[in-house]
């Protein structure tokens, strides 16, 4: 790993270094927190966690070839190299900062109260037409996650496209600080981590905190249609490039045409007069393209929008970005479609809150046949959280579902708000609606209430852990 010495790292993370002057210049081949991935040469940060303390696997991981350990302990009698921290929490950012630093690369961060991941996803997709690209993969987006891809980087890699998570004030400025992006994405400031942040406007300046570490000559990219972003009219001097549907100013969409689960077809304009120019940039990059998203949901017209932003700002032509929109591919929990034995399961259950819970909902209303919808409880959204589970199920019933299954205490007032909107409103779509306390007994009761044909959407907070719902409906077709 460029420059990442024993004699660097422990500057880095202000460590008290122990072993012999030799091994002080030596460099480590890669940095793990988890034991099992040690590599020759490599280097082991032990974090004691809320189930394990990883000093318990130093032996193992040294025997395992590891050049170097940090530890919060002394190691009396160690012989082989170390370094003594008070926290190897904060020396794992600190030594992802150093090594961040070290490599001659650009940085896309990304972040956002919904799309974040399919954003990430979306932008990677674009620039691996002209790039060498890592991006974050799964949930490694928070203060483990984010150090933990940076060390995933490689001299070989010119862009790292990283998926930045929080759910309270500092966590971003301690995430930018890390990441020191030179392009900027925000996707929209909706409600979610409302226990912390309490309000959009409190959701705007923790996100906004990406700012912070960012390159002050790099480029800001927000939606331009959400009322919030809007606001930001320039950071370090720059006036930020947007995008957006209704806003026309900057980069926008139109002739939309809903594919159904199919995907989204439409025109993006580039604005050339709005693009950021950089000295990479060609001069058909700002040419106007029709494109074709192969992922469902007219929100991901956003997501295409922000991609062909960022592909813009780094030097891609039109066809570029064109033809790695047309090309990406969904993943699990994430917008992912899966057929299986008769059945076309929308499997979004990564995570959820308020606004992507009907973003999905209009995703499914799209399809063709029976709708199910399996809905689980949203976490941290505050004190209002039935209130705003009891909007999303007002705003199912206005779709044309035929079946809403709800999982979980909160996810009773998801079936209230439903049940009130048809009690309410006498041409509403009759949408039969039933309860569970578990998943277990909903699973119990699905090949009573699914049928062969059904499209149905899976989605709910990560912590209810529907990824195991979606597995019953595969398991059960195959019977």
């Amino acid at each position: 790993m460029k420059g990442m010495t024993l004699e660097a790292v422990a500057k880095a993370c202000d460590g008290i270094y122990h072993g012999s002057d030799g091994d002080k210049i030596k460099e480590v081949s890669a940095i793990t927190t988890d034991s099992r991935q040690i590599q020759p040469q490599g280097m082991f940060i032990a974090i004691k966690g809320a189930r394990s303390d990883g000093h318990a696997y130093i032996d193992s991981c040294y025997e395992k070839g590891a050049l170097c350990c940090i530890s919060e302990q002394e190691l009396p009698g160690e012989k082989r190299p170390y370094i003594q921290v008070e926290s190897s929490l904060q020396a794992l950012k600190d030594i992802a900062q150093l090594y961040r630093a070290n490599l001659d690369i650009k940085v896309v961060g990304i972040t956002g109260s919904v799309g974040k991941t399919s954003t990430k996803e979306t932008i990677a997709a674009v620039l691996s037409q002209k790039y060498k690209v890592l991006k974050t993969q799964g949930n490694f987006n928070n203060e483990i996650g984010l150090p933990l891809t940076i060390f995933r980087l490689t001299e070989e890699d010119e862009i790292a496209v990283l998926e930045m998570g929080i759910s309270d004030f500092g966590e971003m400025t301690r995430l930018t600080k890390i990441a020191q992006p030179d392009i900027c994405v925000i996707t929209n400031i909706g409600l979610c981590h409302l226990e912390n942040l309490k309000s959009r406007d409190g959701i705007l300046k923790a996100k906004t905190e990406i700012f912070k570490s960012m390159n002050p000559d790099g480029t800001v990219i927000l939606n331009g249609d959400d009322d919030k972003l809007i606001t930001i009219s320039e950071v370090y001097g720059k006036k930020p490039v947007f995008f957006g549907i209704k806003n026309t100013a900057g980069i926008y969409a139109d002739h939309i045409e809903n594919l159904g689960l199919e995907g989204v077809r439409c025109r993006i304009h580039m604005a050339a007069d709005n693009a950021v120019q950089t000295e990479n940039q060609t001069e058909n990059a700002a040419e106007d393209f029709t494109v074709q998203i192969p992922v469902a949901g007219e929100h991901m017209v956003y997501n295409a929008m922000a991609a062909a932003a960022v592909g813009e700002a780094l030097g891609l032509t039109a066809e570029q970005i064109k033809t790695g929109i047309e090309g990406m591919e969904t993943i699990a929990g994430r917008n992912h479609i899966i057929r299986e034995n008769g059945f076309l399961i929308l499997d979004d259950c990564y995570n959820a809150n308020p606004v992507s819970m009907k973003a999905s909902v209009d995703v499914l209303d799209t399809a063709k046949g029976r709708k199910v919808c399996i809905l689980g409880d949203m976490f941290e959204l505050g004190e209002n959280e039935k209130q705003l589970h009891y909007e999303v199920g007002s705003y199912l019933a206005q779709k044309q579902m035929d079946v809403l299954l709800t999982v979980g205490a909160l996810s009773t007032s998801i079936a209230q708000g439903a049940k009130d909107y048809r009690k309410n409103h006498a041409g509403a779509y009759p949408c039969s609606v039933h309860t569970f306390t578990t998943k277990e007994e909903l699973i119990a009761q699905l090949p009573a209430l699914l049928k062969q044909g059904d499209n149905i959407l899976v989605k709910a907070s990560h912590a209810m852990e529907f990824p195991k719902v979606i597995e019953a409906i595969t398991e059960m077709t195959q019977e």
